[in-house]
Order: structure tokens, then C-alpha cells, then sequence
């Protein structure tokens, strides 16, 4: 458990729980979930002494359940959010800001190869079962937000908790244990809307690994020469998107309630405090635009997907025609030659040109004249063209 007094100029360990509320700023208390099990009768009693009221049991259950999706209530003391963030990203910088997403470190689903280089011999054969979408795997992050204290519950080794503890109490370019006031969060809303918001932007970071993996399926959907059986995979593919569709409807609808809830706080009276309820407001309708980009992607995604997997059937279907309407010509072609055959091969004693000396070559002329007439027919007709693109 760590506990971490944060006033406007500077972030300050602390080694104990909290008993009265600070004189200025206000106190993070952050622990896994694990700690807040074995010490709740002592997190209890801090946040009655700081908070003014300790958690009802309900929400304790809710902050102790590993599966609890993502979700937001409330009391008339304290705001309760879980958040359920990737369970092996990285954070972005501190500030939250639409340009972190760019320098955030590599997603947890590991890149799949696209497709072959344009150097690439056509003949050499892509790699063969590669991962379309890793299970995304999940964790949720409880907050109790009071007025003067941040309860944060965190899983087993969460680099949210870490990330953050180094960033405040440690300055950029400092080692003094202190930090810039204009990042300093001014409040318990505002570092939890920095979490959250930072949670967010890893979900921001799969684009461009899920966009790489969905390309990928789709050049082997659309290969020309090779027939696909790998359907497990695009199946796989459906899952892993609606699953990620889910979690955002999940975090959408808790950033919404907790959005309608701060326009229901009570109006501030000083101009700072004004201005720090709106950067509040500005911070949460980040947070929903940064899950509504997410959403939207994962929506084109699927639509990519399914487009791909129509063009496919598309693609053996006129290919399957393409074949027929070969077959269907050459029989075209080869049933006056047969009938010819079948006259001249009836068992009749008189028949025309057969005991001729030169009946076998007039029969031989004339099915010749005919194949190639046909043939000319048929080519003119577009009925033998190579629809095939090299």
C-alpha cells in the first residue's frame, strides 16, 4: 500500500494511512487488491477519519472483484469508478494529451506480419498460421473519490499504480522528489481522469497493431492463386472485436454517468475553483472522445473484415463461373463433333461418304471448319477469354 500526500507545488510519500484531512491538497491512497482484503478494517477507518464515511459493502465487493466490467456509482460522500484497462500496456505521458497516443510504447498484442514485401519472390509462400488477435486481456482499476482523498485498487503488479507514483514524485529533470505545479493534479478527480484517460489511450495504441493483423487476413482473403482454409482464424478475428467492442460500450456508458454526475456538483464560488471544475469537464469529454475514437475503429475494423471475407466468396464464386463457363464451351465446341461422330458410327449398311476413299478426310475437314468457326464465335463472345490479371 502507498500513500502519497499531493499538494499544488509538490507530491510527498507518506509512511502511514492518513487520520485527519491535509491542510492543503489532498492524499492518494493506492493499493492492489490483495492489501485492500487484508486491511480493509484500516482503509475503512482512514477513509472515515479523511472521507467523512467509509465504503458500503457493495462497493467493497465491487472493488474486490477481478471480473467486474466497467461501471460508475455514487453516493451522497463519495463517487465510485471502475475502469478496466489493458493488462499489459504502457501509459502514456502524464498529461493525457491526443499526442501522447503517438509516443506511447508498443501495444501488448504483438504486430503480425502484413503482407509479402514488393521484393518478395511470388512464388515464396507467407508465413502460415500467424496470430490474427491475441485475447485481450483485461483488469479492472477501482477509485473511491472523496473530497480530500484518491482510493485507487489496483491487481498485482499494475504499471498504472507504478507509473504514476514515479511521475508525481518525480519531477522532469529532477531528483529532488518534487515536481512542477502545472503538472501537479489539483485535485482527487483530476488524477483519477489522468488514469483513466491514460488506461484509454492504450487502447488507442492497438490501431495500429490491429490494423497490421486485419490487413494481414485480409491479402490472404483476397489471394488470387491459393485457396484459404484458415477460417478458425478469421473467427478468432470477430471474437477479439466484439470483445473489445464490449469493453469500450462498458467504459462509454461509466465515463457518461460520471460526466452527468459532475454537472450536478455544486457551482464553485472562487474564479480558480471555477476554472478547475472546467478542466474537469474538459478532461472527462476527453476521455469519452479518446473511447468513442476507439469505438469507431473497432467498428471499421469489423467492417473491413466482413467486406473482406463477401470479397472472398465474391472471388471463388466468379471464379467458379469463370471455370464453368470454360467447360460449358468447350462441350459447346465438341457436341457437333460428336454428332458427326455418332452418324457416321451408326450401324446402317448404306450411309453417306462411308465407303468413299476420301470420306474419312471430308469428315475430318468438316469437323475441323466447325471447331474453328465456334472457336472464333465463342472468342468473339468473350465466352474463352482469361479474365485472370497476371
Amino acid at each position: 500500500m502507498r500513500v502519497l500526500h499531493i499538494s499544488p507545488l509538490y507530491a510527498q510519500p507518506v509512511d502511514t494511512l492518513p487520520t485527519r484531512e491535509p491542510m492543503t491538497g489532498f492524499y492518494w491512497v493506492s493499493c492492489m487488491r490483495s492489501e485492500l482484503e487484508s486491511q480493509l478494517p484500516a482503509i475503512q477507518a482512514m477513509l472515515s477519519q479523511v472521507g467523512g464515511t467509509p465504503l458500503v459493502d457493495l462497493h467493497v465487493s465491487d472493488l474486490l472483484n477481478p471480473t467486474l466490467p466497467s461501471n460508475y456509482d455514487y453516493t451522497s460522500v463519495y463517487d465510485i469508478l471502475v475502469f478496466r484497462r489493458l493488462a499489459n500496456a504502457h501509459l502514456p505521458p502524464l498529461n493525457g494529451s491526443h499526442e501522447s497516443i503517438a509516443s506511447a510504447a508498443p501495444s501488448p498484442v504483438p504486430p503480425t506480419p502484413s503482407a509479402p514485401p514488393s521484393h518478395r519472390p511470388a512464388h515464396a509462400q507467407p508465413q502460415r498460421d500467424a496470430p490474427v488477435l491475441q485475447r485481450v486481456e483485461t483488469q479492472p482499476v477501482g477509485f473511491a473519490l472523496y473530497d480530500h482523498v484518491l482510493l485507487s485498487v489496483h491487481p498485482d503488479d499494475c504499471f498504472v499504480q507504478e507509473n504514476f507514483w514515479q511521475r508525481l514524485i518525480t519531477g522532469p529533470g529532477k531528483g529532488d522528489g518534487r515536481q512542477q505545479s502545472s503538472k501537479m493534479p489539483v485535485e482527487p478527480a483530476d488524477l483519477m481522469l489522468r488514469m483513466v484517460n491514460g488506461m484509454v489511450d492504450g487502447y488507442l495504441d492497438l490501431r495500429r497493431s490491429l490494423t497490421r493483423q486485419i490487413d494481414h487476413w485480409q491479402m490472404a482473403l483476397l489471394k488470387p492463386n491459393k485457396r484459404f482454409s484458415n477460417w478458425a482464424s478469421v473467427l478468432d478475428v470477430r471474437l477479439a472485436l466484439h470483445q473489445l467492442d464490449e469493453i469500450c460500450e462498458d467504459q462509454r456508458a461509466a465515463m457518461q454517468d460520471w460526466t452527468e454526475a459532475l454537472e450536478g456538483w455544486p457551482p464553485e464560488s472562487t474564479p480558480a475553483r471555477q476554472h478547475e471544475r472546467e478542466l474537469l469537464r474538459v478532461r472527462s469529454r476527453d476521455v469519452l472522445e479518446h473511447i468513442e475514437r476507439v469505438t469507431h475503429h473497432i467498428h471499421r475494423m469489423e467492417q473491413s473484415a466482413e467486406t473482406a471475407v463477401q470479397m472472398h466468396f465474391s472471388a471463388q464464386s466468379n471464379r467458379a463461373n469463370d471455370i464453368m463457363r470454360t467447360l460449358t464451351t468447350v462441350t459447346a465446341i465438341f457436341l457437333p463433333l460428336n454428332l458427326i461422330a455418332g452418324i457416321f458410327g451408326m450401324n446402317f449398311e448404306f450411309i453417306p461418304f462411308v465407303h468413299k476413299k476420301d470420306g474419312f478426310i471430308w469428315a475430318l475437314v468438316s469437323m475441323a471448319i466447325i471447331t474453328v468457326v465456334l472457336v472464333a464465335y465463342f472468342w468473339r463472345r468473350r465466352y474463352l477469354e482469361n479474365n485472370d490479371q497476371p
